[in-house]
């Protein structure tokens, strides 16, 4: 048994000690914004925040942050509620195919909230862990340098 809490709400699951976080928010509570584009680590698709900090949810067993914060994409904003920063990601057209936008919005959340005045190169660095495979970063770096104003 673990206990999470994720975008505010508590949550007791009982769960395989081998599940990743990433498979508890996708099969066990429906969050199925936080993507595993490549189950490895290496895409950054299904990042999320834990206790503020962005974390691969697929790298991590679900067991080793039971009692932690979590903030999945779902957490930020909502359809009728938009974060500033997806607001922006619309305006600029930072989004293509999706896979990836809902990990660089949540690191770019955290970026934010650390560096409220990020500049260009510090938006590459913080996203440097994000695979776009559609060639979008012009529009997503000007997205969150947008989200910063």
């Amino acid at each position: 048994m673990i206990t999470l809490n994720v975008n505010g709400v508590d949550y007791a699951l009982l769960v395989d000690n081998r599940w990743s976080l990433a498979d508890v928010l996708r099969e066990k509570l429906g969050l199925t914004g936080t993507k595993t584009g490549c189950d490895r680590g290496e895409c950054g698709s299904c990042a999320v925040l834990v206790d503020g900090v962005p974390m691969l949810s697929c790298m991590l067993l679900a067991c080793s942050v039971s009692g932690r914060k979590i903030t999945t994409i779902e957490g930020i904003g909502s359809v009728g509620n938009l974060d500033k920063l997806q607001q922006a990601f619309v305006n600029n057209e930072g989004i293509q195919c999706g896979i990836c936008i809902p990990g660089i919005i949540v690191v770019s959340k955290a970026l934010l909230e650390k560096n409220p005045k990020p500049t260009e190169d510090e938006v590459k660095e913080a996203l440097s862990g994000n695979l776009c495979k559609c060639g979008n970063w012009p529009f997503i770096v000007k997205s969150v340098l947008e989200a910063a104003k």
